[in-house]
């Protein structure tokens, strides 16, 4: 069969994305003999008119699109995808079979392919059931029944499987080289599952609680491939927690500094499994910055956000990477169950204290359905039971809703490694696309040194 892939996401802010998830899906279906083209409509200047032009010239047997975000996540610009996700589909649609999939769709699976008006969903992992739904559809038999797979008018669906034997994907249907010209960076992925239990998190419900290793050697020979294919000279590390488990942390740097990697890269960190000799490990490898998952600097905010550590175990991370000379980022998460004035002053003076060099701030917490987060804000009455959340909708404490937005700008706006993305405090689509021009690799928020004290004032449009 031809088939033809569609990276539905046209999101560029803070930086293009390249769609890793697209590449694992080739390889699975290359190897039962399909012939593959692929569509990435970030860069599509007319999406309409590349998807219309592509259905004509390559006159696909079925159309795999993924959706990798819903929305932005962010309070109070939110700004939803569905709209352009659904103008894709509808150019699909009659014309072939059009199986939806990705980290987004399968957060909400039933309410999305009703929504988007598609044929097929695949929930979770594709490498292994989308080959499968293709053979059926091949050999024209009913897909109903077939694990993690939604079918238009289903009631229901059958439980997703975990990928055991997680692959190498094959990037070279995409445009790699642009991804790092105007994205900075490549992704790659060591793991799988998460086993951690903070209450807004979506990583366990798309990938599972057990943790799934990749075989440290791929993982170097794809960092190789990356540096002589494709000129990749930096790469991020997309796990949702890079350092854990940390002996395998250890062993893949280990891994990397023996092969001779020389591009550099950062990931996201867990504050409490960072320790000297693994950070040490890290920036031997090629590692030059890290971001912490923190989310609060508030003992008690911690506690009730489900975080894995402690405020000693922010101090000590942070020592850490400014005795190694490693940038570092503090995302911190403002508006959880029990936030307070005196909570987010907390947060504030920690991170005053430890002086990362970037701290990233989202104000509200997008609530998605299966998380604790989610039941929570069905107990309070935020949001009803049965409510599809399709649309973004936001946990704001009620002991400070109303104020939160001006307390974090006033005390944003005074400390200049400070920004806020929905508040516009340092960030705004203007300044991203000028600071791409920076000669810089990697998160753009280690510019925030070099920036000194500009300002975007979130009410001097108001």
């Amino acid at each position: 069969m031809k088939i033809l892939l569609i990276s539905a996401n046209r999101e560029r802010s803070p930086y293009p994305v390249f769609p890793i998830g697209l590449a694992y899906l080739a390889p699975p279906l290359a190897a039962d003999g399909h012939e593959l083209r692929a569509l990435d409509l970030c860069f599509s200047a007319d999406p309409e008119a590349a998807v219309t032009a592509l259905l004509a010239d390559f006159a696909p047997h079925a159309v795999v699109i993924s959706v990798r975000n819903v929305d932005n996540v962010t309070w109070p610009g939110s700004r939803s995808y569905l709209a352009g996700v659904r103008g894709v589909v509808a150019l699909c649609r009659g014309k072939v079979p059009t199986i939806i999939g990705g980290s987004g769709f399968s957060l909400m699976p039933a309410e999305l392919l009703e929504h988007l008006d598609g044929d097929f969903g695949v929930v979770g992992e594709g490498e292994e059931i989308l080959p499968e739904l293709i053979r059926r559809l091949e050999r024209g038999e009913d897909a109903a029944g077939l694990p993690g797979v939604v079918t238009r008018g289903s009631a229901g669906f059958a439980h997703p499987l975990p990928v055991e034997r997680i692959g190498t994907p094959d990037r070279s249907l995409f445009a790699v080289e642009r991804y790092r010209r105007e994205g900075g960076m490549a992704n790659l992925q060591t793991k799988r599952g998460c086993p951690f239990a903070c209450v807004y998190c979506t990583y366990p419900l798309l990938e599972g609680r057990r943790v799934r290793l990749r075989p440290v050697g791929e993982i170097v020979a794809e960092l190789k491939e990356l540096e002589a294919l494709h000129g990749i000279d930096y790469v991020y590390f997309v796990d949702d927690i890079f350092n854990y488990p940390p002996d395998f942390a250890s062993e893949l740097c280990a891994a990397m500094t023996a092969a001779g990697v020389t591009l550099n890269w950062s990931a996201f960190v867990n504050p409490g499994f960072v320790t000297p000799r693994l950070m040490e490990q890290m920036v031997a490898a090629g590692c030059d910055a890290v971001e912490y998952g923190t989310d609060s600097g508030s003992p008690a905010m911690l506690a009730n956000l489900g975080k894995s550590f402690t405020v000693a175990d922010i101090r000590e991370a942070s020592r850490v990477c400014r005795e190694l000379g490693v940038d570092f980022a503090h995302y911190i998460l403002f508006g959880g169950p029990g936030e307070s004035r005196e909570t987010v002053r907390e947060s504030f003076a920690l991170m005053d204290e430890v002086a990362p060099t970037a701290v990233i701030a989202m104000t509200g917490i997008r609530i998605f359905p299966g998380t604790p987060l989610h039941d929570r804000a069905v107990v309070e009455g935020m949001v009803p039971g049965n409510a599809a959340l399709l649309e973004p909708v936001f946990y704001l404490s009620p002991q400070i809703r109303e104020e939160l937005r001006d307390l974090v700008t006033a005390e944003a706006m005074q400390r200049r490694n400070w920004v806020a993305p929905g508040l516009e405090i340092n960030m705004s689509d203007a300044m991203l696309e000028a600071m791409r021009h920076f000669p810089v690799r990697g998160p753009l928020w280690k510019l925030m040194k070099r920036l000194g004290r500009s300002r975007v004032n979130p009410f001097s449009s108001r």
